[in-house]
């Protein structure tokens, strides 16, 4: 349990970190005057940097781990965030926001297959400790901006860099338990009782085509929540910045609650329900948001952000009993994806509201939610 609350920590600093950059988006906007594609791009770059290195270093790391170099994705962190802080143009807006995407490619895999191998067979519950600290950390990250970067403009973001610090501290004794307890040599190949249920190849492909399909859903509808939320207050609702920036954190917070919860359901009622039920189960909410008051909005919101964030763990967990013995390759593949989707959807979404306007949107990604129907044809692996 020890490791594993020291991984959550951990996530909990780099998604804290990572989180600043989109929160920094309305005064970056402000300040550089651009435009919602130039946006997207900055959260394409960081995003697309992560996704296209994390499925490589996943696949890696299974065949030769290397516990320590998640003090070392750390530490490409801590070069973003003072590159961001220093930052005047826009291209090296981009280069800081690749950086810390590099350092999140290095960490996310490495880290879910430490948390697995000290899960003790509760693999659904260590995921979601693992996930949440991801999650509480992204929900935090808005709060500082509102309240210190704002305030005292981009500069203020090097001192973050003190977080990346504690973060390679906690990363390294981490690496050293996973070095002494053997953790870093090649792992065995899984127990005929461990492994799924033969399902063949072909089964196998289409299992991990829906949820990929799942994953594309939940995280093209997140990066308009993410990336955009903040300026639909604004914009319809004629919010301050620093009260959206507050009610974007009520947001995260649900996603954090519902990250907590999705693991355990797994284990306990089986996964492919909790990932049918997460996906699906958010519909009605989508379709009531774009339509609600400001107070609906926020309120609404919460549901949204609870239901949706509880498929990741299952997800995760699911595939891993799909490909037993390739649990970085798994972790960098949905990682991985997951932030491709979130980088595209931001870019794609963002030119969609330079064309048309943020309301309309979220009236388009409203019906996202569907292709939580496709999860009827997931087999059961438990």
């Amino acid at each position: 349990m020890s490791v594993l609350l020291a991984i959550s920590f951990s996530h909990l600093l780099n998604d804290m970190m990572q989180s600043l950059i989109p929160a920094m988006y309305p005064m970056l906007k402000s300040a550089y005057r651009l435009s919602f594609v130039q946006v997207g791009l900055i959260t394409f770059t960081f995003q697309v940097t992560a996704s296209l290195l994390q499925p490589i270093i996943g696949a890696f790391t299974d065949r030769k781990p290397k516990p320590y170099s998640l003090a070392v994705g750390m530490g490409f962190t801590l070069c973003g965030l003072l590159l961001l802080a220093a930052g005047r143009e826009f291209a090296v807006l981009l280069l800081a926001a690749a950086l810390v995407g590099t350092g999140s490619s290095v960490f996310h895999p490495e880290s879910s297959r430490v948390a697995r191998m000290a899960s003790g067979g509760a693999h659904g519950l260590a995921q979601s400790i693992f996930q949440v600290g991801g999650n509480i950390g992204s929900a935090i990250g808005p709060l500082l901006a509102a309240f210190i970067v704002l305030p005292l403009g981009q500069k203020s973001v090097a001192w973050f860099g003190l977080f990346a610090l504690l973060g390679i501290v906690v990363l390294t004794r981490v690496g050293r338990w996973a070095h002494e307890h053997g953790l870093a040599r090649l792992a065995p190949r899984p127990r005929r009782a461990d492994a799924a249920p033969a399902l063949g190849a072909a089964r196998v492909r289409g299992a991990i085509a829906v949820l990929l399909a799942l994953i594309f859903s939940k995280y093209f509808y997140l990066a308009s929540l993410t990336s955009y939320y903040t300026f639909y207050l604004i914009e319809h609702f004629h919010v301050a910045v620093r009260d959206a920036q507050i009610m974007l954190f009520t947001f995260l917070g649900a996603v954090a609650l519902g990250t907590i919860f999705g693991g355990p359901l797994g284990d306990r009622f089986g996964r492919k329900i909790v990932i049918w039920a997460s996906i699906l189960g958010v519909l009605p909410f989508t379709l009531m948001l774009p339509h609600a008051s400001l107070f609906w909005t926020v309120v609404l919101t919460a549901p949204i952000g609870f239901i949706l964030s509880s498929a990741f763990p299952a997800i995760v967990v699911y595939a891993q009993e799909l490909m037993p013995g390739k649990t970085g390759t798994v972790a960098g593949l949905f990682f991985g994806f997951a932030f491709g989707m979130g980088a595209i959807g931001a870019a794609v979404l963002g030119a969609l509201a330079d064309a048309t306007s943020i309301e309309f949107v979220y009236r388009v990604c409203a019906w996202l939610p569907t292709l939580g129907i496709l999860a009827v044809l997931l087999p059961k692996v438990e």
